[in-house]
This record gives structure tokens, sequence and C-alpha cells, in this order.
């Protein structure tokens, strides 16, 4: 106790220390408290009375050391323990903190980057877009692309693989975006590929398809390395399951659907090279009250029908016309706009439809790696369809069921017109055989020298004949 003055009742004591003076004191039973002064120890036993600690006005006391028990006295373990056990506490505690902490950022990140969220919406799943770029591991599997959007190869949380369609400039709502493709989820047919969901978050549009082991029709119909060319018999049984998946689409759904983009990236393969008809989430639907809807262009050039062009309303004719322009391309297996290998430039329909009109060698118009490996009937048959679906006038056009019929051999069909869009073109080419508008009694003379081996031309020609 500092600043004290000193009790009265002292025993003096020599001790050359304050250390000495200290055990002076607890060697001796009786003694309660010490001070030293100058070497000078003085002890006290007993009780002590009047203590007083002097202010600074009083002036300077002395330091008194008072003897205390030692259950008095604070352990040093059991201040160490006591602290041990705080520390231990604390960073037990801020561990179980730091750990809740790191889990909940765990859990937030598996939220956002994990499997998502997929909630069935009708027919459909309606997918987050954390949830698809996980499935595609951020879409860096690309299977293809197109105008509306790229394909990529993704896989669900059961294994399931799926082909999902990023969309680029989709300029629908998300209102009518959700319509559309929630009618058009409804839609089940073995050569329709099935829409599993969607996703429709802010600006982003996918589409969730089954995915198709033997890619597009394009990638074996025009030579890619890596796919094998198909023989006729396989072609001509793509060609009409095309058909029929669009005949679903035209007549047998509750509302009408035209395609609007028919084209060999589009015909996806399946198992055993099954046809299925893709990318028809960007139809345009078509009421059964209505026989033709207005809308803006939409397609890939090369396949749009001329209505299109002239901006007029569309029907179903629309996808027929491109379905004929495509068949031109099963029969030559190459684009048609693109070279001849011997360096020549002819739009194939043009000279496909002079052979037919001429009653020419249909195996020319035969890709030549298939070495004229194919069915005449079968290959007359097609261009002859190919020609009646590529007609201006949409109402001179076979409808799709009636294509179906054609193609399955039950019922026949005549020879078909020059389309003057064709004369058209063919009028700006080179080494091509021109059919123009004053070449038309070239043109009558030819359907007349023709008309010995097909039923009476008339004026439109028809389009069906009985069966020979």
């Amino acid at each position: 106790m500092s600043s004290m003055s000193l009790p009265e009742a002292t025993q003096a004591v020599t001790t050359a220390n304050n250390e000495e003076c200290e055990s002076t004191c607890l060697s001796d039973c009786s003694c309660t408290a010490y001070a030293l002064d100058s070497n000078n120890c003085s002890i006290w036993t007993g009780d002590i009375l009047n203590l007083k600690q002097l202010s600074e006005d009083e002036g300077t006391g002395k330091t008194l050391y008072v003897r205390l028990a030692a259950s008095e006295l604070p352990s040093p373990k059991k201040h160490n323990g006591a602290v041990t056990g705080v520390v231990v506490g604390v960073a037990a505690g801020s561990a179980v903190l730091l750990g809740l902490i790191v889990l909940l950022i765990l859990r937030q990140r598996k939220k956002a980057l994990g499997p998502g969220k997929a909630v069935v919406e009708g027919s459909l799943m309606a997918f987050d877009y954390r949830y698809l770029q996980n499935a595609t591991k951020n879409f860096s599997e690309k299977l293809g692309g197109g105008g509306f959007g790229s394909v990529f190869k993704g896989r669900l949380p059961d294994s399931t693989v799926v082909a999902v369609k990023q969309l680029e400039s989709v300029s629908q709502g998300e209102k009518q975006f959700r319509t559309e493709i929630s009618t058009i989820g409804t839609i089940q047919h073995v050569n329709l590929v099935r829409l599993r969901g969607f996703c429709s978050e802010g600006r982003k549009r996918l589409l969730v398809y089954d995915y198709m082991s033997n890619g597009s029709l394009d990638s074996h119909l025009f030579q890619n390395k890596n796919s094998n060319v198909l023989d006729w018999n396989t072609r001509y049984q793509i060609a009409l399951g095309t058909a029929r998946g669009l005949v679903y689409l035209h007549e047998k759904c509750r509302d009408c659907i035209i395609h609007c983009d028919i084209k060999p990236e589009n015909i996806l393969l399946g198992d055993e090279y099954c046809p299925k008809v893709a990318d028809f989430g960007l139809a345009k639907l078509v009421g059964r009250d209505f026989s033709r809807v207005l809308t803006t262009m939409r397609g890939t050039r090369g396949y749009l029908a001329p209505e299109w062009i002239s901006g007029v309303a569309i029907t179903p004719k629309a996808d027929v016309y491109s379905f004929g322009i495509m068949l031109f391309e099963f029969v030559s297996g190459r684009r048609n706009t693109e070279p001849f290998a011997d360096g020549r430039v002819k739009f194939f329909p043009s000279w496909a439809a002079s052979i037919i009109i001429e009653g020419g060698d249909v195996l020319a118009l035969l890709d030549p790696n298939l070495e004229g490996n194919a069915d005449v009937e079968e290959l007359t048959r097609v261009c002859r369809v190919a020609c009646w679906c590529i007609q201006d006038d949409e109402t001179h056009r076979p409808s799709m069921g009636q294509v179906v019929q054609i193609l399955e051999g039950a019922i026949g069909v005549n020879l078909p017109s020059i389309p003057r869009s064709l004369e058209i073109f063919v009028e700006h080419q080179e080494n091509i055989i021109f059919f123009t508008e004053s070449s038309s009694r070239r043109s009558s003379q030819i359907r007349s020298n023709t008309s010995n081996a097909s039923s009476e031309v008339k004026s439109p020609t028809p389009l069906l004949s009985s069966m020979s």
C-alpha cells in the first residue's frame, strides 16, 4: 500500500534490504505488516489500526506491505488457467463463427453456380440461367450455330444429355415467349425434336432440347470429313420422316405451326438416322380460325419462299417451298448454289427441272459419291415433288400431307411446270439451260413431247395422278 502514514506500535529490525525485511516478517507468525525506510525495517504484529493514505498535499508517505492469507491471494495457476480458458474460448468461438461464414458462402456459391433451379411449368421445365450455365460447363462445348443463336451440349444432374440453344436477338417479350413455347412444348412426335424446357431470365432466352447423337443433316449431306456419306435409302427415309414431322406441325396440332426455317441444319438425326425437325421453338403459331398470318421475315436465304420477299401473309406452304429446296440438296449432296466440280456455276433446281421436263437421265442429278446407286423411280419421284414444292404460286404447291402420300408411293405425281422464279434466275447464269418467257413455245413443245409418258398436262399442270 503506497503513500501510507505508518501506524504506531512498530518494531524495528536491522536488515540489509527489502528482501530480508520481508523474510523477517514471514518468519514470524504474528507479523501482520512491514515497511522499509532507508534499510530500516519496521514490522507490526497483531492488529493494525489507524491506517491512512496521504494525499499529495499531505506529503509523501511510505509503502506498507500487509501480510495476507494464501486464500486471500489469487493463485498464479488459476490466473493462467483463466487466461488460457478465455483465449481458448475466444479462439473456439472465432473458429465456429468463421466456419459458419464459410458454410454460408459455400451454400450461396452452390446456389449460384451449382445445379440451380428447375421448376415444372406445364409440360416443360423452367430453368434458371445458372442451372444451364452449370449443365453446359459455362457453354464450353459448342455443337453448332445459326441465325438465331448457338447450340451447346449439356448434361443434367440425372446424367441426361441435352442440347441447349442460346437465342440471340429475340424480340419477344417474356410473356409472349413463354406462351409460344408452352404451346410448342405440348408437341410430341417421333419426327420432331422434343423440347424439354426453356430459360427466360432478363434478356436471356434459352431452349433445352433432347440431344441427337448423329448431329444435323447438313454435316452428313454436305460431305463433312468426319461423317459418312448417306446412301440413297437413308436419304429417302430422312426426307419422308421430315415430311411426316411437318404434316404433324401443319395439320395435327391444335394450332397450325409454321416452322419458317426448314433447312438441313434444322433436321437432326437421332439413333439409326431417324430424322427430327428441330428449332421450331420460334415458329409461328396460326390459329385454326385463320388461313394465313402476317409476320416479320424469318428464315434463311436460299430457302425462303417468294411470299416472304413480297411481304404478303404466309401459310404453311412457305414450309413446303423450303422443303422442296432442301429435297434438291438430298439428291445432289451439295448446296443448290455451290459450284460444280468442273467449275460450272448452276442453280441446281433449275438444272434438275430441265432434266425432269425433258425426260433426261435423272441419275445425272445424283450425288457422285453414291456412284449411281439409287432407285430411279424414287429419285424421279423426289425430283418431281421438289419441283412442285417450289412453285411460285403457293396454291400450286402440294400440302405436306400430299407430299407424304407421294413419297410413300400411295399416289402418283405429274410432270411439274417450270417456276417463273427459276426462269428469271437462270437468265443471269452461264453454262445453264435457259427458260425465258421468249422460250414459252419451246417449253410447251417439251410438255407436248412428254405427254405420252404421263397424264395430260393442263394449265396449270395438275399435281397428282393416279397410280400406274
